[in-house]
């Protein structure tokens, strides 16, 4: 069994475990822990009835939360030409070609988002091996493949998140910092529980949301009641 130390332990006397909470209380009850000395980040977990490992049941896409995630992210632009010129007048903090695709594959890898423009995948492609497992290759799916370099690299600045499920189903994602105001942090995890609710995959069947948790890095998990967030009452309506 695991142990947990006094702070943990002290945290999770603030709420039933087995009790399901509206998100505002969820969120004030979060803010009154006490674990951690540095500012935690909050994290949503959101468990779908979903089989990712089926075409039509996948789960996957990426928003720009209203308040942002409180971290500044370290940019990386593929690019070349004019591109590369305007990525780094966009704020990328690194921007290349193959000199930055040499140094990935030397083990390099300082940087949050990799954003690549479309002739760059060909070469961008190889690095899938390294990038992938990271989760930093780009994709289009969620914005990081576009000639739009400058507009991506504004969002992943600005606090885009990107979410996928796992193999069983479950989206992880920050949604803030524990000294964000409690509003921000409860418009921040709504809007990401209805943006998973708008892209409901279409082979999805039955209660699509099967539970909604939020924690700090640190704190123990405490289970929304999905019903106190709009969006998702209307996917269980659908």
């Amino acid at each position: 069994m695991a142990k947990f130390g006094k702070k943990y332990a002290e945290a999770a006397k603030l709420f039933d475990k087995h009790q399901q909470y509206d998100v505002a209380e969820a969120i004030d009850i979060l803010k009154k822990m006490d674990i951690a000395k540095f500012d935690e980040t909050v994290e949503l977990a959101v468990n779908l009835n979903v089989d990712p490992k089926y075409a039509d049941q996948q789960v996957r896409g990426a928003l720009v939360l209203p308040h942002g995630i409180g971290k500044s992210k370290t940019v990386l632009v593929f690019a070349q030409g004019d591109k590369e010129k305007e990525a780094q007048a966009a704020g990328a903090d690194f921007v290349g070609a193959d000199d930055l695709i040499e140094k990935i594959k030397g083990g390099w890898l300082e940087f949050d988002v990799a954003i690549a423009t479309p002739d760059m995948m060909g070469k961008v492609g190889r690095l899938g091996k390294i990038l992938g497992p990271k989760g930093l290759m780009p994709n289009p799916k969620v914005g990081t493949v576009t000639m739009d370099v400058t507009r991506a690299i504004n969002e992943s600045k600005a606090g885009k998140v990107e979410y996928r499920t796992d193999k069983a189903g479950n989206i992880h994602s920050p949604i803030g910092k524990k000294s964000f105001d409690a509003d921000k942090l409860v418009e921040n995890l709504t809007t990401l529980v209805d943006t998973l609710v708008k892209v409901k995959p279409s082979g999805a069947k039955g209660q699509y949301i099967k539970s909604i948790t939020v924690s700090t890095t640190m704190g123990p998990g405490i289970h929304i009641n999905q019903y106190s967030i709009k969006g998702a009452v209307k996917a269980e309506t659908k």
